[in-house]
């Protein structure tokens, strides 16, 4: 039976107090109690987050885990971002484990050497991949290491064929102050970061309006004393395509020169290997030196996880690999940073060992036959396509409008700048770009076939572009262009962007800044 109680009064709640205790209390309790029984009945709740200086106070655990939460939901759904090739989806237990290592330091090899045996794995793994030369001695074979995505394993790369060249040079005792690379104008930034960084002159070889990638006989043509290595790229970021490897590594060795390729496989490096396995690309051929990849787009990893491997170590001069006692432990280093999680090379064995190479074989056919029928219905609706199909390149589609009939009398008033900004209005980030330089500025548009992008949301984007393009057709130039200041304004974050100061902008030294090319996301 449930007894009957009395509602207490102030005097009985109090009565159970000493007095001294009641007198600390209000000494040390003395400000407004900023716990309420819902978070957005807090004072918080009705104040603004802090933007500028850190608080004076705290808040409740809850209180800022809503707040930021809240202010978090205002971005945009990965998902839905088809621009780039970073991974949005891993599966719950791959969460798990990563959120249990977020407190290792990974560079702590003493402390936690499961962790850094899980990353040398991983490096065999993919050197394997690769098919890094399988030597008897140990201290003449592959190498490699993890890093924090492929623009630092770049960075690693581009130093070591440049100590490489200079070494050579020195000892033959020649100038080593003007080295240069010859790579594509389609690169991506990183790549114009690290030549100018490291203070390497670039040659470019340029696009065409019918030829995406680089020229095998333009790129050996651009070879002299000076060439430090061959930047090749598995996977152009504007259309996808596969740069001829092979070609190029043919054709240094007709003609006698050993000048080093680095073949950067930041998004192709987990996707040829199972959907084109016959592709001569990576250690197979003799002038491949070392190789990058992303861990964090095909590699099916969230963001901050790359790899980079060395075909042996003679191709990693030993003078910029640093060994160092941490915390007990003798470890070789060659990083640009030191501290940095486990969680991301966790992450990625997760995923090798999880799915396995039958695993990665139907992910990247999957994401194959959806590119496929994606390019296959936009050609059907008018665009021209520019990236290839059939395994011949990225899980991705490049495409543009049509070129105008000067004989038709028929206008258009938008271009894909416009059908870009109406998608995303729709929701769809389908970014759209301007061409590498001596392309007449040709316009494109690009969508990134990931690993959730599904059949069904397919058809909701082919959808949504055809409801897009009605609209704009219905517009007026003067409407378009009204509605495009707007939308840049007012819609896009980089119209009320404040991260970007006025000093650095319109700089001129990129290829952006001198051509107009628009630096793709990735």
């Amino acid at each position: 039976m449930v007894h009957l109680s009395t509602v207490s009064k102030e005097v009985e709640i109090d009565d159970h107090l000493v007095k001294a205790v009641k007198k600390v209390h209000l000494q040390l309790a003395n400000d407004e109690d900023a716990f309420t029984a819902s978070v957005y009945g807090s004072k918080f709740a009705a104040q603004d987050l802090p933007r500028h200086e850190m608080p004076e106070g705290e808040m409740p655990k809850e209180v800022a885990y809503r707040m930021i939460k809240d202010e978090l939901s205002l971005d945009g759904n990965p998902m839905l971002n088809l621009a780039s090739f970073v991974t949005t989806y891993m599966e719950e237990e791959a969460e798990k484990l990563m959120a249990e290592s977020f407190s290792k330091n990974f560079i702590d090899y003493e402390e936690y050497p499961q962790s850094a045996d899980i990353q040398n794995r991983c490096v065999s793994m993919i050197g394997r991949l690769f098919h890094a030369p399988q030597d008897q001695d140990p201290s003449a074979g592959a190498i490699g290491t993890s890093c924090v995505g492929s623009s630092e394993a770049i960075m690693l790369a581009v130093l070591a064929m440049k100590k490489r060249w200079k070494n050579q040079r020195q000892a033959e005792g020649k100038p080593c102050d003007r080295p240069n690379i010859v790579m594509s104008s389609a690169v991506q930034v990183c790549w114009e970061k690290a030549t100018r960084y490291f203070e390497v002159e670039e040659k470019l070889v340029y696009c065409t309006e019918e030829r995406y990638v680089i020229d095998p006989e333009e790129t050996v043509s651009l070879v002299d004393e000076n060439t430090i290595g061959i930047c090749a790229i598995l996977g152009t970021t504007y259309t996808g395509e596969y740069e001829d490897v092979k070609a190029v590594n043919d054709l240094l060795n007709e003609k006698g020169l050993n000048t080093p390729i680095h073949v950067d496989a930041a998004s192709g490096g987990f996707v040829a290997p199972f959907v084109v396995p016959d592709l001569e690309w990576d250690f197979r051929l003799s002038n491949v030196v070392s190789i990058n990849v992303s861990g964090h787009k095909y590699g099916l990893v969230y963001p901050g996880v790359g790899w980079v491997v060395w075909r042996s170590a003679e191709y990693l001069p030993k003078e910029l690999v640093f060994n160092i006692n941490y915390l007990g432990a003798d470890q070789a280093s060659f990083t640009l940073n030191f501290s940095k999680g486990a969680s991301q090379v966790i992450g990625q064995y997760y995923q090798l060992i999880r799915l396995g190479k039958h695993g990665y074989r139907a992910i990247m056919s999957n994401l194959t036959r959806t590119a496929n029928y994606l390019s296959d219905s936009l050609e059907a609706l008018g665009f021209v396509i520019m990236s290839k199909k059939s395994g011949e390149g990225l899980p991705l589609v490049a495409f543009r409008l049509p070129d105008l009939d000067e004989d038709n009398e028929e206008e258009r008033s938008y271009d894909e700048f416009a059908l870009a900004h109406q998608l995303r209005v729709r929701g769809w980030v389908v970014p759209a770009y301007t061409m590498a330089p001596h392309t007449k500025n040709l316009k494109m548009l690009r969508v990134v076939v990931r690993e959730d992008f599904s059949r069904n949301r397919c058809d909701g984007l082919i959808a949504d572009i055809k409801l897009c393009q009605q609209l704009l057709q219905q517009m007026d130039a003067e409407s378009i262009r009204k509605q495009q200041a707007f939308i840049n304004k007012h819609h896009t974050a980089s119209g009320k962007a404040t991260h970007n100061p006025e000093q650095y902008r319109n700089e001129k030294h990129s290829i952006q800044g001198k051509t107009g090319k628009t630096h793709a996301v990735c």
